[in-house]
């Protein structure tokens, strides 16, 4: 299903955007932040939230598929909010990206198949558990990798969970755009 959403997209002319927005940690910033996202009708496709490399600051990666203009009205609008210390939209040719995915896999089908574990290893995962019930595999890598690797083990029949995780994302710059942000503000005070 998750597949068909990038096919979807893609045929809509709509470009992948990650997001990457700052905020200080204040309970319901993350409301605030996804209600623009629901007011202009744009569903977000994954949503990571963590600590910054900055003390007191969050750092919310977003994904969402869109044209340019709608992802600069929406990224305009979140750094409108009061707790948003700075917004910016990417595109993945200006990051360094990475996902995980985990798979639940059948014990009983990957030892009857030598092919399942050839599989995994060709798609470069590990296998990070094993019982007489099931098997579960991990990938790290970029979105494509991870679907990629989830569509060869299903082909086999062997698969009983699947998820991705959200999509972290570093700058190629030097420092976070919100370093640089801050410590300009910090200058004018």
């Amino acid at each position: 299903m998750k597949c068909d959403i990038f096919a979807t997209a893609m045929e809509d002319k709509n470009k992948l955007y990650t997001l990457l927005v700052y905020s200080e940690n204040i309970a319901g910033i993350l409301n605030q932040i996804t209600a623009v996202f629901t007011r202009r009708q744009v569903n977000i496709e994954s949503l990571n939230v963590s600590a910054s490399s900055i003390e007191g600051v969050h750092k919310y990666t977003i994904t969402a598929w869109s044209d340019e203009n709608q992802i600069i009205k929406i990224t305009k609008q979140i750094e409108k909010k009061i707790d948003v210390v700075k917004a910016n939209y990417f595109t993945d040719d200006q990051l360094f990206i990475r996902e995980s995915g985990l798979y639940k896999l059948a014990t009983d089908k990957v030892l009857e198949n030598p092919e399942i574990s050839r599989t995994v290893r060709r798609h470069e995962a590990s296998i990070i558990e094993v019982n007489p019930t099931y098997t579960i595999v991990m990938k790290h890598g970029l979105t494509e990798d991870i679907i990629s690797l989830y569509r060869a083990l299903d082909a086999f029949g062997c698969v009983l969970q699947y998820t991705r995780s959200g999509r972290i994302a570093v700058t190629r710059g030097k420092q976070e755009q919100v370093s640089e942000f801050l410590e300009q503000r910090e200058k004018e005070h």
